[in-house]
């Protein structure tokens, strides 16, 4: 009997050492990215993005983050239009945060906000999404309240 059990034994080991199905660990693809093309008084700026569409990647945000290089950003996607008000405690560079209402029209702008501060940013108006990019890029772009903006491969609740 003890040999019957050693062989069950060595062919239920056989069995969990299956070959893998593939080559390896698959790479993660970082957080979700889409595209934000705001049509400002200068003309057409588009935007490759992060999306923040939950909760923990809303607070997160752009915290810790050394640049945000030309052309980047990071899109807030909120479940709903609302008062959202941010702060940049943990941001360690200064940023322009455009707010968009649920038409996807600028709502408020809050310019060159400072970083490493608990200051609220307000734009004083309801909004549905959020677009941080580098400071100084409303100004030089020449974005108003009432510019459109697009989204591509972005999902809207």
């Amino acid at each position: 009997m003890p040999i019957f059990a050693f062989l069950l034994l060595a062919i239920a080991s056989c069995q969990s050492k299956a070959a893998p199905t593939d080559a390896g660990p698959k790479a993660t693809s970082g957080p979700p990215k889409g595209r934000v093309v705001v049509h400002g008084r200068a003309g057409i700026a588009p935007f490759e993005v992060e999306l923040a569409l939950t909760e923990e990647a809303r607070e997160r945000g752009l915290m810790f983050r050394t640049e945000v290089a030309p052309g980047t950003g990071m899109l807030f996607v909120f479940p709903e239009v609302g008062p959202h008000v941010f702060w940049m405690k943990n941001t360690l560079v200064p940023l322009d945060m455009i707010f968009l209402g649920g038409d996807r029209r600028i709502v408020g702008i809050v310019e060159n906000a400072e970083p490493k501060t608990l200051t609220s940013r307000d734009p004083h108006a309801l909004s549905q999404y959020v677009l941080e990019v580098a400071a100084g890029t409303a100004f030089a772009r020449g974005f108003r309240v009432g510019d459109l903006v697009e989204f591509e491969n972005i999902p809207t609740p």
